[in-house]
Order: C-alpha cells, then structure tokens, then sequence
C-alpha cells in the first residue's frame, strides 16, 4: 500500500510539474496558451491604461451583429504578434507586429477556407519551435519559419503525405478543410481535426491529423476514434487538448444526422483510441446537443480532470448556457458539471489566488455564467464566476441538480435597456495573471476587464469599442505583460 501511495504522489507531482512548466512559458503559442488551454500567463499583464495600438482582425466584417469566431492571437517569446486576418467572405492571411509598437513585420496569405458551420469558424494557426504552423487549403499546413524576422523560409507539410497531395491538388483542395484550431505539444507534434467533403485518391475521412515534429503524418477517422460509425467529424472549432505529460490527447467527435457525440481519448504518439464518453445532458439524461457554432475545447486541469461545454438538452431547458461536463483522467468517471459551457473553454485558476476560498481544491475554474434574457427562464444577469470543481451546490436554474459551487461571481456592468439586462461578457478562453492575481475578460460592452480575484472587484476596465453584439472572444497576456482582446473585429493592445 505504502509503495503504490509512493506512485501516485510521484505521479500527481510529475503532472503538476508538467503544468507548471507549460504555465511559465512567456510566449502564447496556442489557442488558450497551452496545449491543456489553462490560459495561465507567466508574466504580469500591465495595467490596462491606455491602447498601445490595434489592427483590423477582419477586412470585411458583417454590419450588425458579428457571428465569426476570430482565431486567438499568438506571440512569440521575442514579442513578435501574429494575428490571424479575415481578409474577404472566406478568405484569410496571417500578419506579424512588433508587441511593442503594432508595426507590421510581414503577412503571409493563404487559401485556406474556413467550413461551413452556424458561425463561421475561427482561422487559428499555432507557435511551435521557431515556426508558425498555418492552415491551408487541402489540410495542408504552411510553414514559415523565423517568425520574429521579416524573411523565412516556408515550406508545406501534409498529413497524408505531400506526394499524394501533389498528385491531385485541386481534389484535396476542394474536398478537405481543417476545421479546428491547430494545438501543438512541447516537442512540436501538431494536431488539429480536418473535414472531407468529398473523395480522395487516399480516401480520406473526416478526422484527426497528427504531423510529428519530425513532419510524419498520420491520421484517424472520426468514427474510429468513438468506435462508432455515426460520428462523421471532430467537434467545429473546438481545439484539441493534451494531458499534462502529452501521452493523451482529448478531442470531441459527433455525428450532425446521429444528433449525438462523445469526448474521446487517444494515445498521442499513436493515436490508437484509448476511451470515449458519450456527452449527456446532465438534467435530462439525453444525449447533449454538439452546436457547430460552438468554440467549447476540451480544458485539462493539474491533476488530470478533464472539462468539455456542450449545449443543454431539450433546449433551452438551462437557458441556453449549456452545462461545462466534467470527467476524471480515464473519461471513465464522470464528476460534477459546471452551470455554464456553451461556447466557453475554462481557465485554470490555482485556488490561492483567491483569497476568500478556504475549500480544499488546490485549483479553480474560471468560466463564463451568462443567463440570457428571454432565454427559457433567463433573467439577464450575465456574469463571470470562479467555480470549485470538487464542490456542490444546487443549479441556480435547475435546482435537482447538483453544479459545482460558486466561489466568486461578478455581474456585468453596462444596462442593455433593450431587453432589459446587462450586456453579455464575451470570451471563449480569458487571461489568467497569476502574479497579480486578475483575469482578464471582454464584454459585448465594448470594453476591457481586469477582475481583482483578491477583492472581488473590477480594478480596472478601458473602453476598446462602442460595443456589439458577436461572437466570443479569446484574451491574451504578451512575454512584456501588454493585454491583447478583440472586439467589434479589431484585436487591442493595452498596457500602461
């Protein structure tokens, strides 16, 4: 007995220590930082006094309300910006700014289309080793290296190899698409899920791509991975997610014609199936809704629990805000969920950054808790909320059942007279700073948040836009502490 306490402690410390080696990077190389999307920055964020500079993240953006999901802004550990652009209906390109003053280093333009989905879905590229992973059209990624400098070297690479893509571009470029953000682990194995419309020469089916980072590919279908031949593609826009010692990789598969799906597990070396959970709703006990224009990915916490927000089901039982599942390590366990997951991927909060929390998690969940008026029995307090994952209390709109506890929440600020309500708070990923203990978290209100964990309170808040309504946003903490968000199409840079 003694000897197998000695193994898990050992394990459990490894895992921690693998989280916190990926905390302390000073760059932000991934969709929600890392690749368990902890959103934990390693530096300070500068106070949010002033706009050091902003750029268009959408050439042809919509009037009225915007239903696109942008893709995250990445940096480089030498401050160098990449910003994902929409530059026409469905076409993009991808730009590179200095942190310090936004001054366009170099772009870079690819033919990459966005799939169809309910929103459109984001164009997220990914940071890895001194090279900038760009999705193509095909599921071809560009390559561009050096991308602190205004010249480097690009390449292609193809999961299903770049001869066979050679053979028949035109095919593979009509009929394959990458439909999730790319996610890339400490060694620089690439992942990402791709879409087939159509056949192929090598007959694909819609799955998950793996290139190794020495530029191997391979790849699963979608069914294989849930063993279950309904599934037909990996969750729209929701990234992949790694363990803490990058063994397993987590990934939501569904079925648009089954109305049903699961959170899979692989081995992410091999990318043989390890387990999957068929998503329930937690109310109902039916199946959960997987929305395409959902941007949820799957959260995984220092000690290995995984988080995944689905849609409620029958909607909108749970006032549209979905439900944030929650599931040990092996997916075989499924724990307490969350009363908020539509469109949100939680941040990780470590428990002593909060002063009021004297529970006994050594770490929080930072979601969003929007209750939309006019939304089943919405009353249009949207708020923000730290939750204990460990921790129960009774659902604030469905009281039978069990959620995780509330430990702070913070109601927006802005009226939004024409419902009535206050605005909605606009994030998919938010900033975690650690050091000044804060998150950082847009709203549709047009401005900027810092939320003071220590006092329960807004420190700070600087107008960005005049508001609008759109999609969810991610927010991001640069190596020089400057604040970036985007709103009303146009990504910010904040500092002091």
């Amino acid at each position: 007995m003694k000897t197998a306490i000695k193994v898990l402690a050992l394990a459990i410390a490894s895992a921690l220590f693998t989280f916190a080696q990926d905390a302390v990077s000073p760059s932000w190389p991934n969709y929600a930082h890392d690749p368990q999307h902890s959103a934990v920055s390693a530096v300070a964020a500068q106070p949010l006094n002033k706009i050091h500079w902003s750029t268009p993240v959408d050439l042809q953006p919509p009037s009225g309300e915007i239903l696109i999901h942008y893709g995250s802004p990445l940096i480089t550990a030498a401050n160098t910006v990449i910003v994902p652009v929409k530059t026409g209906t469905n076409s993009f390109r991808v730009e590179a700014h200095t942190g310090s003053d936004g001054t366009l280093l170099w772009t870079h333009t690819t033919n990459y289309h966005a799939p169809s989905a309910n929103f459109l879905p984001s164009f997220s590229p990914v940071l890895s080793h001194n090279r900038l992973y760009i999705p193509a059209a095909g599921g071809v990624l560009l390559v561009r290296e050096n991308p602190d400098q205004t010249t480097g070297k690009t390449f292609r690479l193809v999961f299903y190899g770049l001869k066979n893509y050679n053979a028949d571009p035109s095919t593979y470029n009509a009929n394959v698409e990458i439909n999730t953000p790319i996610t890339v682990d400490s060694k620089g194995d690439i992942y990402f899920g791709f879409l087939v419309l159509g056949p192929t020469p090598v007959n694909l089916q819609s799955g998950l791509a793996r290139i190794s980072a020495t530029e191997v590919g391979s790849w699963i279908s979608a069914a294989s991975v849930a063993a279950d031949p309904q599934m037909t593609e990996v969750d729209m826009c929701s990234a992949p997610a790694l363990s803490n010692d990058e063994s397993t990789i987590y990934l939501g598969v569904n079925g648009p014609s089954a109305g049903y799906g699961y959170l899979a597990s692989l081995n992410s070396t091999t990318l043989k199936s390890i387990a999957a959970v068929r998503l329930k709703d937690p109310s109902s006990g039916s199946d959960a809704w997987i929305y395409s224009g959902s941007s949820a990915s799957p959260t995984v916490g220092p000690d290995g629990d995984v988080y995944f927000g689905v849609l409620e089901n029958p909607f909108p039982d749970h006032n549209d805000r979905g439900w944030l599942l929650h599931f040990d390590s092996t997916l075989s366990v499924t724990k307490t969920p969350g009363s908020f997951g539509w469109d949100d991927t939680p941040s990780i909060v470590a428990a002593s950054l909060v002063s009021s929390y004297h529970g006994a998690s050594s770490y929080l969940l930072m979601t969003k808790y929007n209750n939309y008026k006019g939304i089943g029995t919405g009353n249009g307090v949207n708020k923000i909320a730290v939750l204990d994952p460990n921790a129960t209390e009774p659902d604030p709109i469905i009281s039978s059942v069990e959620v995780m506890k509330e430990v702070i929440t913070k109601t927006g600020l802005t009226p939004d007279p024409t419902l009535p309500a206050v605005r909605e708070w606009c994030i998919n990923t938010a900033a975690v700073d650690p050091i000044t203990k804060s998150i950082l978290a847009n709203s549709e209100d047009g401005k900027l948040y810092r939320w003071d964990l220590t006092t329960n309170h807004f420190s700070q808040k600087i107008t960005l836009s005049s508001g609008i309504g759109e999609a969810y946003t991610p927010t991001v903490i640069g190596p020089d502490g400057t604040a970036y968000a985007i709103n009303d199409a146009v990504l910010f840079a904040v500092g002091k």
